[in-house]
């Protein structure tokens, strides 16, 4: 059992926090699939920008459950501080500090990633923010600033020393962006460094995969990112596969539709409906791509008909359009295909057929 301030957790999963993902609407499908944590897109902790639509929708928490973190960025002592106070008086429950996000407009900006070449600076924002709020802060960083500078395990102990409750841990450099494979021997450095609970992250897609990186990092949890997109369920499974059931039964194609309404659902409602139907258009792609690949239907076999429908899906202009073609794609999908099955799952063997047998099926 691991504690963040008041809140206690057994190997808990939380969803990573990614600018343009989690939003409000998937948050709370995640949550509800399984994750413990999900921390809001980035912040920024320029509250003079917090007029725009975009920072008004990520500052919106209405309906979820506790614990509510939202994570800000900045280079600024100040400033990080204003936004987490604020923050909290808005009904965040856990601040947490970005110094992991790779992109060339934060750190260029002195804040994400860029920030751990200045372990001086880290210390005082870090210690600025704990200071400042009565709630708990946590950290979100890489592992360094680039292979030869893998100062992580020197970052989190300033970390702990001012008072951060929690660090999740991304297995690559800022230098890295997201190529190439996660490391894992850093977080077990960092984790052997400090006693605070640390989060494991980066390329975890499975059951299997969590429990292997748990072993070999030692973390008290795992954080998920690009693997929840169009698959939210992996909290599930990956829960179900570390209390010891290696068979988890995957979505069938029945929920996995009813899963996609619903947040198609959410979607219009939190953004309105012109808005919504776009912020749906890349989570239709990720679904349509962990559909295919779980059922086992690679993307040059599709047939046209189902191209040309799901491109009418991506270009609608209505919500009920939007949802019927996605009905009707799914039909498709599952009038010639078993249950989805999950991506470890081999297909299963196909009993012997008499060469006739194999003429007339092509």
């Amino acid at each position: 059992m691991i504690s963040i301030g008041p809140y206690q957790f057994e190997r808990p999963l939380a969803l990573a926090p990614m600018a343009g993902v989690t939003d409000r609407p998937f948050r709370l499908l995640c949550r509800r699939l399984g994750a413990d944590l999900a921390a809001s897109e980035m912040v920024t902790s320029d509250t003079r920008l917090w007029h725009t639509t975009k920072s008004r929708l990520r500052l919106d928490h209405t309906g979820e459950p506790s614990p509510r973190i939202v994570q800000i960025a900045g280079g600024e002592p100040e400033m990080m501080v204003e936004a987490a106070r604020r923050n909290r008086d808005l009904g965040a429950q856990i601040i947490d500090i970005n110094m992991g996000c790779p992109a060339k407009k934060v750190c260029n900006r002195a804040a994400g990633s860029a920030l751990l070449r200045d372990e001086p600076l880290v210390a005082a924002i870090l210690a600025a923010v704990v200071a400042a709020v009565d709630i708990p802060v946590t950290l979100k960083m890489r592992t360094g600033w680039d292979r030869a500078n893998r100062n992580g395990p020197r970052v989190a102990r300033l970390a702990e020393e001012v008072g951060i409750a929690a660090l999740a841990i991304h297995g690559r450099t800022r230098a890295d962006h997201y190529e190439g494979e996660a490391e894992y021997e850093t977080i077990r450095a960092i984790k052997d460094a400090v006693r605070i609970p640390v989060f494991a992250n980066g390329d975890i897609d499975c059951g299997a995969k969590a429990a292997a990186v748990l072993a070999a990092t030692g973390a008290d949890g795992i954080m998920i990112g690009r693997g929840a997109q169009g698959r939210p369920w992996i909290f599930r499974e990956i829960r179900a596969f570390l209390e010891g059931s290696s068979a988890v039964a995957p979505p069938d194609t029945t929920e996995v539709r009813d899963i996609m309404t619903g947040h198609l659902e959410q979607l219009y409602a939190f953004y309105g409906e012109h808005a919504g139907l776009r912020v749906a258009r890349k989570h239709l792609g990720w679904y349509r791509d962990t559909a295919l690949n779980e059922i086992g239907v690679a993307h040059d076999t599709t047939t046209i008909g189902e191209d040309t429908l799901f491109r009418a899906i991506r270009t609608v202009e209505t919500a009920a359009n939007q949802l019927t073609l996605m009905h009707e794609w799914l039909a498709t999908i599952s009038a010639r295909t078993s249950p989805l099955r999950l991506k470890s799952e081999p297909a299963p063997m196909m009993p012997p057929q008499s060469e006739s047998r194999r003429t007339t099926m092509g």
